[in-house]
């Protein structure tokens, strides 16, 4: 996976904007980011998990996932390295970090377009 599928992927959600945030790219829905790429550094992406998402993420897929060093990796910020990420595993980890943000209205269920 790189970061060109991770931000096409990101960028195929509904509502999604790309902005920018302490030097990285970022992905919204409304002014509420979802994830980013290249935190810690380019090898990485990052999804706003729960707790209990990012648990069962980290747990079936320790060579994928990650928790985000520090306190915000206990509030279920999630690192994802993009080499070993598959393309239905980035997107499933997407949808759930879009639909943690989304608005209720909108957060039914993500169509997803393939790139």
């Amino acid at each position: 996976m790189s970061a060109s599928h991770f931000r096409r992927a990101a960028l195929a959600l509904p509502g999604v904007a790309e902005g920018a945030h302490q030097g990285t790219a970022d992905f919204r829905v409304g002014k509420r980011i979802f994830a980013t790429l290249g935190y810690p550094d380019d090898a990485w992406g990052m999804v706003k998990l729960t707790q209990e998402q990012q648990s069962v993420l980290v747990e079936a897929e320790p060579e994928i996932f990650r928790p985000v060093p520090g306190g915000w990796g206990k509030q279920g910020y999630t690192n994802v390295l993009l080499a070993k990420a598959d393309a239905t595993t980035l997107k499933s980890a997407l949808a759930m970090a879009w639909k943690n943000v989304a608005p209720k209205a909108s957060a039914k269920r993500p169509t997803t377009k393939r790139p």
